[in-house]
């Protein structure tokens, strides 16, 4: 059994009302605590936050929804449900690649449906090597989830388990590039189940072979979209913690901690001073760290994934070969890997994510338009140009990536755009995000399971982290599960969803929030 806080936890104040902390809230609310919840912006999102403009609805986080069933359990744990609140779209295709030879490949999730597709791009021999990847995936995820991504670690020998042979076994040590080449040989397939590998900071030709259960998510389980947006979901729970008894306070920042000894007794705001028994912190690892006013020691210094720039374009057009997502890889491959891992250079041919939730969801744009996300991976502010160069890059940049896409078939792109909103990594450092990037802490073996900062910080017996930093990791399955292994360190060990009862105080929704304002970024 792993560790969970000593001392009184009938209170607990979670910072910070993204997807990790709502989870968190939801899972202690489930389990009988009293929950205050406290948010610097407006609105719930965190990351996954909204901006209004002119009509446009944006997602200004995470497009691609995998393993809604996660969410569920949040929602479970106060006898909730999120088919309840939220109206899920499986996507077909899950995403659209398109590749620089003029090759496109529809990614299904249904077996028979991508080995059909897989045999019209590439031949027999490789949909056999794809039934033999997807079997191989299924039992990768098996020997991974309730022992390696859903779990708490107390250190090193928490791996030592009958699961860790199993992942053994299936070679999930060895390299995910070489190990995905082990069933198809075409090289534009083995990106399709290697990409993912990106958000995560590692290579494919350097990444732990488990890592595939990234793709796992996103390639066997469905991807999915909430009609709303994205932001949906994080409305949602935030609905559903303030029906269940939840104080949501919006419009808070959190300024300091007081202490006493080794515990947090309040969390003090730029409004007010609320006592506490137990405190979330679910900021980038170096805020939360701030606030404790100690760090854990680490041999090495944190090693950072890639960032992004993201350019949200609202249009009078569209582009009918565009799929809600599409993966527009360049014809480089390793070399762009090095140019965002090690030699810090923006990519000279770039693989770009292009989502246009107006697909699936036409309610997000007025009526006849379109809204398209344009993710571009790039360097942190760490390995390349810092926060002050992207003050004259961006409008470069920006100019270039629509070039690209007009290269790449998006013609008029840029006369189409009525409204506009570039996301770079100066921006993303400016919310606080460390090195620059949305992705936090790489996930290269070292920062991986127990060897992740954990959860738990030394010197403070009252205080639990959670987030995209700590346990487990990047992405919005692993963000929600961190919320909730966050409060198991409170709670202790939970039992399984559908076992739970309600034990929730009854529902007061108790949420305060300033005055009406635009809304903001998360």
């Amino acid at each position: 059994m792993t560790r969970s806080l000593p001392g009184p936890s009938d209170h607990v104040v979670v910072v910070g009302a993204g997807l990790s902390g709502l989870s968190a809230a939801l899972h202690l609310l489930g389990a009988g605590r009293r929950v205050t919840v406290v948010e610097r912006e407006a609105l719930p999102g965190g990351r996954a936050g909204r901006l209004d403009l002119a009509g446009y609805r944006i997602d200004t986080g995470p497009t691609v929804l995998t393993m809604p069933d996660l969410a569920d359990e949040a929602f479970a744990a106060v006898g909730d449900s999120l088919a309840g609140r939220v109206e899920l779209i499986p996507l077909h295709p899950a995403y659209r690649a398109r590749f620089a030879d003029g090759g496109t490949l529809d990614v299904h999730t249904e077996a028979d449906a991508m080995a059909a597709e897989v045999e019209r791009f590439a031949g027999a021999a490789e949909a056999a090597g794809y039934r033999r990847l997807r079997t191989w995936l299924e039992q990768l995820y098996r020997a991974q989830l309730r022992r390696f991504i859903d779990a708490n670690f107390d250190s090193p020998l928490g791996l030592l388990n009958g699961d860790l042979a199993r992942l053994a076994a299936l070679g999930g040590f060895g390299r995910l590039d070489s190990r995905i080449g082990g069933f198809l040989k075409d090289e534009r397939l083995r990106r399709v189940f290697s990409f993912q590998a990106l958000y995560a900071g590692v290579p494919p030709a350097r990444a732990l072979a488990a890592y595939a259960v990234i793709a796992y998510m996103d390639t066997v389980a469905g991807v999915y979209f909430p009609r709303g947006g994205m932001h949906a979901l994080p409305r949602a729970m935030a609905d559903a913690a303030g029906d269940a008894g939840a104080d949501l306070r919006f419009g808070r920042r959190v300024t300091r901690l007081e202490r006493s000894g080794d515990r947090v007794t309040a969390v003090v705001t730029d409004q007010e001073r609320i006592p506490c028994d137990a405190v979330v912190l679910t900021p980038d690892l170096p805020v939360a760290y701030g606030l404790l006013g100690r760090r854990p020691r680490r041999p090495l210094r944190l090693r950072h994934s890639p960032s992004a720039v993201v350019l949200h374009a609202g249009t009078d057009r569209t582009w009918p070969h565009l799929a809600h997502h599409t993966i527009s890889f360049g014809a480089a491959w390793r070399g762009t890997f090095d140019e965002l891992t090690r030699t810090g250079r923006l990519m000279s041919d770039p693989s770009l994510l292009i989502t246009r939730p107006t697909t699936t969801d036409p309610g997000l744009a007025p009526p006849g338009r379109h809204l398209h996300y344009v993710l571009a991976p790039c360097p942190n502010t760490d390995l390349g140009p810092d926060a002050r160069a992207w003050t004259d890059l961006a409008p470069r940049y920006r100019d270039t990536l629509l070039r690209e896409l007009e290269r790449r078939g998006l013609d008029g792109i840029e006369a189409a755009i009525e409204e506009e909103c570039l996301v770079t990594p100066a921006d993303w450092q400016a919310r606080g995000h460390a090195a620059g990037t949305p992705f936090s802490a790489a996930h290269t073996f070292a920062q991986t399971g127990p060897f992740r900062p954990r959860n738990l910080v030394r010197g403070t017996r009252n205080a639990v982290l959670a987030g995209c930093g700590t346990t487990p990791g990047v992405g919005v399955p692993t963000v929600l599960l961190s919320g909730k292994l966050a409060a198991a360190r409170i709670t202790g060990v939970p039992r399984p969803a559908a076992a739970r009862a309600r034990t929730a105080p009854a529902p007061t929704n108790t949420r305060t929030a300033p005055a009406p304002t635009k809304e903001t970024t998360a």
